[in-house]
């Protein structure tokens, strides 16, 4: 059985902390479960370009506020308390933070390793450093 605190894992290198997000990786990769599982941060009146090649991801809103962009047709989702968003076909999207932050739990198929970011492109390597 695995057992962790989002608080221990906060303080810990499973926090990857960057200028419009920060994610606190719970779940990873060496833990065997094939899906990695996070507690993200999008911080208020932020964009973030993002087009995970390598992943799929699935999004809950437990707190905040903000959008989702999709490049492709330029659609704009509202992002809210409840709302699930599926980036079911590595959707190239930007992501925005609203008037407040937005705390999102997030799932990623296959799982990431723990110190990914985004690329200049928006991408998540397939295989990225492990977090220790």
């Amino acid at each position: 059985m695995i057992v962790r605190t989002l608080a221990e894992c906060e303080n810990s290198d499973r926090k990857i902390v960057t200028e419009t997000w920060d994610s606190t990786r719970m779940l990873l990769k060496d833990d065997k479960m094939g899906f990695s599982f996070h507690i993200t941060t999008i911080y208020a009146n932020t964009e973030t370009h993002i087009h995970y090649q390598n992943h799929l991801e699935s999004v809950y809103c437990i707190s905040g506020n903000g959008e989702i962009e999709t490049i492709a047709d330029g659609k704009i989702y509202t992002i809210e308390p409840g709302t699930l968003y599926v980036l079911d076909k590595h959707d190239e999207h930007l992501l925005r933070g609203g008037s407040e932050e937005m705390k999102l739990a997030c799932v990623f198929n296959p799982p990431l390793n723990g110190k990914e970011v985004h690329d200049e492109t928006g991408v998540y390597p397939l295989e990225a450093e492990t977090v220790a």
